[in-house]
């Protein structure tokens, strides 16, 4: 087993990222009564299943943020001949996926500095203190549940998912309880029937894991493209189009500064929150709103949508856009939207 501490570079808080996990519709989170976050996924060649176990210390006024603690392990998958292994090289990517799903590869240092300008921002800030966007596992595990949930409701989509990790995933402990992790490509690429996924549903998913298995979903380097690029690349592949290609580079790849264009239910809630109305809620105009929140627009979208969703948020708070007024978010909200 690797043990790894992870720094948090500005605020942050475990506990707020498992209450917004308890309402996240794809994998909504039921273990985390005792402080600890506990995560299954395939490595990235998919010979492991990987598991990390993640608490974090008691902040205090000298530490600031408490550090991060990740007990991460590997489990040969069955049927690749791969042994248990806590090799170092194998542990470093790992430990940098923990790190992107909760937004501590980020430097969020900055972060709070943006109420200065935005009482907005101001606002989400005190309601969701030291909560980061939680992110999917991997771009590929994103993508599949963009594929899965197409034309669907949610809850649906959501119960598809999961039977899809208990029969094809691997089974692992983690801190004392059962997760099923989702199906590496590989295995995904065997299933070829499966309740609630069409034919169609299965095709995507085979090209989705296919793209993974060539490489084309690596979160490092869809971010290390220019995000207008790495879009472009995303709809390429068969059933992605804009929202979703958004959707696994923001929230698979966990890039923090880019607007959702096509988001149509956060551009509700932003023009809400912001007092905008008519045309002045159009996309150019929020997306201009959104240009005070560089280098965290992903992050304040994020943000935006947990204030909005009532199974998220916990405060149900209103707060002042920048003329002043208080105004209420209205509506409701899921991670991804209908299908993401």
């Amino acid at each position: 087993m690797n043990a790894v501490v992870l720094t948090p570079r500005g605020p942050f808080s475990l506990a707020a990222s498992l209450r917004f996990l308890e309402g996240f519709t794809p994998a909504p989170y039921r273990q985390g009564h005792d402080g600890v976050l506990r995560l299954a996924f395939p490595s990235d060649d998919g010979h492991h299943t990987v598991t990390a176990a993640v608490r974090q210390e008691p902040r205090t006024e000298e530490s600031g943020s408490g550090a991060v603690h990740a007990d991460i392990a590997f489990h040969p998958a069955p049927g690749t001949g791969a042994e248990a292994s806590a090799d170092g090289d194998r542990g470093q990517p790992a430990a940098a996926g923990v790190a992107r799903i909760l937004s501590l590869d980020v430097d969020g240092s900055r972060f709070a500095a943006l109420a200065a300008a935005d009482p907005g921002v101001a606002g989400l800030l005190e309601e969701f203190p030291g909560l980061r966007p939680v992110c999917f596992n991997s771009p590929y595990e994103a993508a599949a549940w963009a594929v899965i949930g197409h034309r669907v409701r949610m809850s649906h989509a959501a119960a598809v998912k999961a039977l899809v990790s208990q029969r094809h995933g691997q089974r692992v402990e983690v801190a004392g309880q059962e997760l099923f992790a989702f199906p590496a490509p590989h295995v995904l690429r065997t299933v070829t029937s499966f309740p609630g996924l069409t034919e169609l549903k299965i095709q995507r998913l085979h090209a989705i894991a296919d793209a993974a298995e060539a490489g084309h979903l690596d979160a490092a380097a869809l971010r290390a493209l220019p995000a207008q690029e790495a879009l472009a690349a995303l709809q390429e592949l068969p059933g992605i189009g804009p929202f979703s290609a958004e959707l696994i580079l923001i929230r698979g790849a966990g890039h923090p500064d880019l607007f959702p264009r096509h988001e149509p239910r956060l551009h509700a809630a932003m023009a809400a929150a912001y007092g905008l109305e008519g045309a002045a809620a159009g996309v150019p105009r929020l997306v201009r709103v959104a240009e005070r929140w560089r280098p965290y627009r992903s992050w304040v979208a994020f943000l935006l949508r947990a204030h909005a969703d009532p199974r998220i948020s916990w405060r149900g708070r209103a707060f002042t856009h920048r003329g002043g007024d208080r105004c209420a978010v209205a509506g409701s909200w899921a991670p991804g939207g209908r299908n993401g």
